[in-house]
């Protein structure tokens, strides 16, 4: 069996399991998980979730999802259509099949202009929410994206390839097909087709000077790009040349920052003096020399990963400002990270490099000292598991492609055993982690924004809380955490079951209903009780009945917004959405008491917890460990090596903790590591960094 076939086989699996456990069909599973990886990749702003097909044997349309609002979204117009079948045989297509594909959701654009196509439709359903945001934003529509996701073959490629223009508006395709889903599910690898030839493109070359010598372990350069022609780069790529751990920046595009308007409008002359620039990475380049001197003729792979905001806010001065434009040149340093080195290096170009706008919450990067200490509970701390005796562990995927990595090098047996300790339904990813975590801090309306603006909110928060409570985030806040999940999926699933349920907008019932429980326990001044949660794993029928309550009243404020608004998931998106759940007055069950403590029990089981001395000298190991960095340690090794005055144990764990993050110190390495430093403090040794204050 081939690598393709194996994926396509475990891709199966987890589909029909994810169906059965939320209650979903295949196609609508599909969709959740790879709207998911869209939005993540920057393929999507976000996915929503609104099936339509129609039009007949002879003018057939189909959708599955779109986008966004394009007004939020630099007038993208993004619809996505998902090609999902249940086969053992991993199916082939050709390009022929694919342009069949396209032009049932082209059909569906052209139509949704059409008010006669609209009238027909029934106005709560999602496809006339989805035909009226067209109609209704057309005006604004600057580009129309369309993506094909299927679990098949595709033998011909196109990746943003040009399709037929729409009254004047261009009209991209984007297929992700099963080796580009294997590609990116696996490693992370989405971009690797993403290639930018300057000369037959956009233009011509970039001129370019090597700025690395020959001592460096990576190529640098510095280049001078056109402003007309990064704008013309971000007009075909879009987000996908944003480095996806900086995404943040998007949570504000298409509003033009108004210093750089102001420039490329009045001083485009002075815009190269100005402004910062830009940093970015490529996995590779090619260059040609030339009469002019040295040109960058092609980039694979290239990543603004500090620039976005000018990146974005020249596309926009595009029609507003053409002429100025032309006189705009943009400072570019380009470093050329091979992508073995990727995950380690580009994070850090973009946590040090000089921008425009501070990037802050949202350089959340998968080596932050929160996703690091989060893995390490999950590969430690034990759950019940369903037969009551046989403990299982919930696996939390810092990086994309870990736990696929983690099972795959496996043999067989080794699989079983794994499958048996992190069951494929006990897996989290850094965006599910804040999808639970803004819920229950009642913001389901930044929930429902999409995953990325989600993380990049949950992010800044979560930042600011590392810096002065880090060893907050212990065992206990770990399965509190985790009860969050369990009670989240479970109500997917309730909601799903639900016979009041009509069907659409599941992810925003899910989020506004367990919101609208944790704000109305608060009220009573109680906590809904997450310990008992994660004790049992599972939900208790008191709990579930309260849950459904709550759900279909959200279902409610969510389908009835005010009028002149008419898609559910746009309206679910505001605030005043959550105001509308927030003050409605909901007639519970009894029974909620009886899943609900006071704050002070809550509170007194932490101490509890936390009071066992040995966990908190090890989380403050961990800490110290982290916050002193590779650096300090690999200084405290080379002093310990020429003065002979540590154990060789002891030299291993210094060795280890010199490596971080490329290699990670285990609880009790970093109560060693401690322990050999203050012996060498002891000896003499001093740095500026004081170990004790960190």
């Amino acid at each position: 069996m081939s690598d393709l076939e194996e994926f396509h086989h475990e891709l199966i699996a987890d589909i029909q399991g994810d169906a059965d456990v939320l209650g979903l069909v295949t196609v609508e599973a599909f969709f959740e998980k790879v709207g998911d990886l869209l939005t993540e990749a920057g393929e999507l702003d976000g996915a929503n979730r609104a099936y339509f097909e129609g039009g007949g044997a002879n003018n057939p349309m189909r959708i599955d999802g779109y986008g966004g609002d394009p007004r939020d979204g630099d007038g993208v117009l993004s619809l996505v259509l998902c090609d999902f079948e249940l086969s053992d045989e991993v199916r082939v297509q050709n390009k022929d099949q694919i342009q069949r594909l396209l032009q049932r959701l082209y059909r569906f654009v052209v139509s949704s202009l059409k008010a006669d196509f609209r009238e027909q439709l029934e106005e709560t359903s999602a496809g006339f929410g989805v035909a009226d945001l067209i109609a209704t934003t057309w005006k604004h529509v600057e580009k129309v994206k369309l993506i094909i996701v299927t679990n098949a073959d595709f033998r011909a490629r196109a990746d943003a390839a040009n399709a037929k223009d729409l009254d004047g508006t261009p009209v991209t395709l984007s297929v992700w097909d099963l080796k580009r889903l294997k590609q990116y599910m696996e490693q992370g690898q989405a971009r690797a087709n993403l290639i930018i030839d300057f000369e037959k493109d956009f233009g011509g070359g970039v001129p370019l000077l090597a700025a690395s010598g020959s001592d460096s372990s990576l190529e640098s350069y510095l280049a001078v790009i056109p402003g007309i022609q990064l704008a013309a780069i971000y007009d075909k790529w879009g987000p996908r040349l944003l480095e996806a751990n900086v995404r943040s920046f998007l949570q504000a595009r298409g509003k033009v920052n108004q210093g750089i308007r102001n420039t490329i409008r009045d001083e485009p002359h002075m815009f190269f003096s100005y402004n910062n620039g830009l940093s970015a990475t490529a996995d590779a380049i090619e260059m040609e020399q030339t009469d002019q001197g040295l040109q960058l003729v092609r980039a694979d792979n290239l990543q603004i990963v500090n620039g976005g905001q000018t990146t974005a806010s020249l596309h926009a001065a595009r029609k507003a400002f053409a002429e100025q434009l032309d006189r705009v040149h943009v400072q570019m340093k380009l470093t050329i990270v091979p992508r073995e080195q990727s995950e380690l290096v580009v994070p850090r170009i973009s946590e040090y490099a000089n921008s425009q706008n501070k990037v802050n919450a949202a350089d959340f990067f998968a080596n932050h000292p929160f996703h690091i200490r989060t893995e390490e509970l999950s590969r430690k701390v034990l759950a019940r598991g369903e037969d009551g005796y046989r403990d299982t562990k919930w696996f939390y995927e810092r990086a994309r492609g870990q736990y696929a990595d983690e099972r795959g090098r496996r043999t067989i047996a080794e699989r079983k055993r794994f499958d048996a300790e992190f069951p494929r339904s006990q897996f989290l990813t850094k965006t599910d982690l804040a999808k639970f975590e803004n819920t229950w801090a009642c913001m389901p309306h930044i929930m429902s924004l999409g995953a990325q603006k989600n993380f990049a909110e949950f992010a800044k928060h979560i930042g600011k809380r590392w810096g002065s409570e880090g060893a907050a985030f212990d065992e206990l806040w770990f399965k509190r955490m985790i009860a969050k999940a369990i009670i989240f999926r479970a109500t997917e699933k309730l909601v799903s079951g639900a016979e009041w349920y009509e069907g659409g907008y599941r992810a925003n019932i899910v989020t506004y209903a367990i919101a609208k429980l944790v704000h109305d326990a608060e009220e009573r001044d109680m906590v809904v009780d997450l310990d008992t949660v994660w004790r049992y794993q599972d939900v208790s029928p008191d709990l579930k009945a309260a849950l459904l309550v709550a759900a279909a009243e959200a279902q409610d404020v969510i389908t009835h917004p005010p009028e002149g608004v008419r898609n559910f998931s746009e309206w679910a998106k505001k605030q005043a959405c959550w105001k509308g759940l927030e003050d409605r007055d909901l007639s519970y069950p009894e029974e909620l008491d009886c899943v609900l403590i006071s704050p002070d029990l809550a509170n007194e089981r932490a101490r509890e917890a936390r009071s066992d001395k040995a966990v908190e000298t090890s989380v403050e190991a961990e800490l110290k460990v982290h916050r002193l960095g590779a650096a300090f340690w690999a200084e405290a090794r080379n002093w310990a090596r020429e003065r002979g005055f540590l154990s060789p144990r002891e030299n291993g764990v210094l060795e280890t903790c010199a490596a971080i993050p490329r290699k990670m110190p285990s609880d009790k390495q970093c109560a060693i590591a401690m322990s050999a430093l203050r012996k060498l403090q002891g000896e003499g040794f001093s740095t500026d960094v004081d170990a004790d204050a960190t």
